[in-house]
């Protein structure tokens, strides 16, 4: 069925974002990170970098496993499930959320987002008092936290992630968000090409590897930001290292912020995409 007048106008701002989100111009300091990353990485042998890749794809996999079986993620389906009904009162499934207006779905998902987003932004706080404990399972956390975030995102959408299809799928968006921005086109390329593609809704058909060499620049910025927080903890301001806690706030709420914008751009887009 043809889009109405509004969703015409959100898929016209989806695509004027993706123009401007994609451009990618590095700075100096950028290129001078990247060219440092990049042959760090190359240091390793082939063997070496397929080995992280599955190792990383399969860490990828147990995490959303735990938090797709956790009682917090039924329980936000619950509460998702009775929000929407405020709106229409023939919502019983995930699935059912498609009949609801973007606009409606929009609002929702933005609900959810910000507070995920509030959710990084403690925990990079916590992690930036510089304690082990807390900086020590902060990438962990925040892996938790991003793949959580689209897992949200893509139900608020009618996407039920229980289907092996859309498990592969939020991954894939959480990668690509996670990626360096100069891959972030490309992986966002492949992704809406797997849609316009896609035939069984249930079985995903594309490739199951989700992680490469190249994703290894985001565990490589979380180390220089763990060293930052340990030189920044001894400067105390009131018994408390703000600047280390606020280096760690920032940095991921950022992290955050550049996630959730791209799965929620990606799932607006996927709606409208099949609703057309």
């Amino acid at each position: 069925m043809p889009l109405t007048e509004r969703e015409e106008q959100i898929w016209q701002e989806i695509n004027s974002w993706e123009e401007d989100f994609f451009t990618y111009e590095p700075t100096d300091f950028g290129r001078t990170y990247e060219k440092w990353a990049t042959r760090q990485m190359d240091l390793l042998s082939g063997e070496m970098q397929e080995t992280i890749g599955e190792y990383v794809d399969s860490a990828l996999f147990h995490i959303h496993a735990l938090i797709q079986n956790s009682q917090f993620q039924l329980d936000t389906k619950q509460r998702l499930l009775s929000e929407a009904r405020v709106f229409r009162d023939d919502i019983f499934e995930i699935e059912d959320l498609k009949k609801c207006s973007i606009d409606q779905l929009s609002y929702m998902a933005d609900q959810q987002i910000a507070r995920n987003r509030l959710l990084s932004f403690s925990q990079g706080g916590l992690a930036g008092t510089g304690g082990l404990l807390f900086l020590g399972t902060d990438l962990p956390a925040m892996v938790a936290l991003g793949i959580r975030s689209v897992q949200s995102i893509a139900m608020h959408y009618g996407y039920d992630i229980q289907r092996p299809s859309e498990m592969m799928r939020s991954l894939k968006v959480y990668h690509a968000a996670t990626m360096p921005k100069r891959f972030q086109q490309e992986k966002w390329d492949e992704l809406m090409a797997e849609i316009r593609e896609e035939e069984d809704p249930i079985f995903y058909a594309g490739k199951d590897v989700i992680a490469d060499i190249s994703w290894m620049s985001h565990p490589i910025q979380q180390a220089v930001k763990m060293m930052a927080i340990l030189l920044l903890r001894k400067k105390l301001t009131q018994g408390l290292p703000i600047f280390g806690m606020a280096l760690g706030a920032v940095m991921n709420y950022q992290q955050s912020r550049k996630i959730t914008e791209i799965a929620h751009k990606f799932y607006q887009k996927r709606y409208l995409f099949e609703k057309y």
